[in-house]
């Protein structure tokens, strides 16, 4: 039911693209001495450390689980991203905004700026087919929704960190472009200050936008929407389901928890709703590989 997305492919190509960004920005800076160029340079090195928490996060939801993690460790996922949007908060945000008032005060026409222009525009590129490659995935999954749907429903905390990051990132990048433009072309250098500035805004209300919805998975979460109505929809094929009269999912990381309390045939015997019971559970687990855990209790009445 996943769609077959591999979050993990989305993740090495905002690090490779961030990790070669990073670089250029720092070697821009020290030719251009640019605050936006400075900031933007913290901000992917920033992202490049945070592609790296994420790819942690995977390797430990994939642990067995223990006696006292009976439930598995797949909530470590939303851990690591809700890290991950702090850090984007704080290392990009609030630096990027300090660099910008800081140098509001000391403010000069950057040097060579024509090597920083370069260097953003190629950044903009790689940047952008970091995106793409997001998208990729992202659309293997959401199917007909919109994407800001998809972002607001999405249970896939690391497609929506690695998309949130992207579009900052590329969102900074234009922004530092145009603010150091016209910082050449008034030889004004309050105006790099600004795009120093505006970028740690940008920041800011991406980072919130992705604590919010990693918030909302770490507290616990039901399985996206699409999937409940499709397991709904299953259990309602069974001959021997007549009503469901409760049904709750819980996400787990990239697995979910299943519990249900079905309405059975009143013909049945205690034996034959078990083995009815049985069924279905393998039914579904076939089905949607993402269930993990199921716990269906049959009844005659809620």
């Amino acid at each position: 039911m996943a769609g077959g997305s591999n979050p993990t492919k989305a993740i090495l190509y905002a690090f490779v693209a961030n990790l070669g960004i990073a670089i250029a920005k720092f070697v821009g800076f020290a030719v251009t001495g640019s605050s936006s160029m400075m900031a933007e340079a913290i901000h992917s090195s920033a992202d490049t450390g945070n592609q790296l928490l994420l790819l942690l996060g995977m390797r430990q939801s994939k642990k067995e689980p223990t006696f006292e993690h009976p439930l598995g460790y797949g909530k470590s996922t939303f851990f690591w991203s809700f890290i991950v949007a702090i850090l984007l908060f704080t290392m990009g945000g609030l630096f990027s905004i300090y660099e910008g008032y800081h140098r509001l005060e000391h403010a000069g026409a950057p040097e060579n700026a024509w090597v920083a222009i370069g260097i953003l525009a190629v950044a903009i590129l790689l940047e952008g087919g970091s995106l793409m490659g997001c998208m990729k995935e992202i659309n293997l999954v959401r199917g007909d929704r919109s994407i800001w749907r998809w972002l607001k429903e999405s249970r896939s905390a690391e497609l929506v960190v690695v998309f949130g990051e992207d579009l900052g990132a590329l969102f900074g990048l234009v922004i530092a472009l145009f603010f150091l433009c016209t910082a050449v072309i008034t030889g004004d250098g309050r105006y790099d200050a600004y795009g120093s500035m505006a970028i740690g805004i940008v920041l800011f209300v991406i980072a919130l936008f992705l604590a919010a919805r990693i918030h909302d998975l770490l507290i616990g979460r039901s399985a996206d929407p699409h999937l409940q109505r499709a397991i709904e929809e299953e259990i309602g094929k069974s001959e021997d389901v007549k009503e469901i009269f409760n049904l709750i999912t819980l996400q787990m990381g990239p697995q979910i928890m299943l519990a249900a309390k079905l309405g059975m045939g009143k013909g049945l015997s205690g034996a034959e709703a078990c083995r009815a019971i049985n069924a279905l559970e393998l039914r579904l687990r076939e089905s949607f590989p993402e269930i993990r855990w199921s716990f269906i209790e049959p009844d005659v009445e809620d």
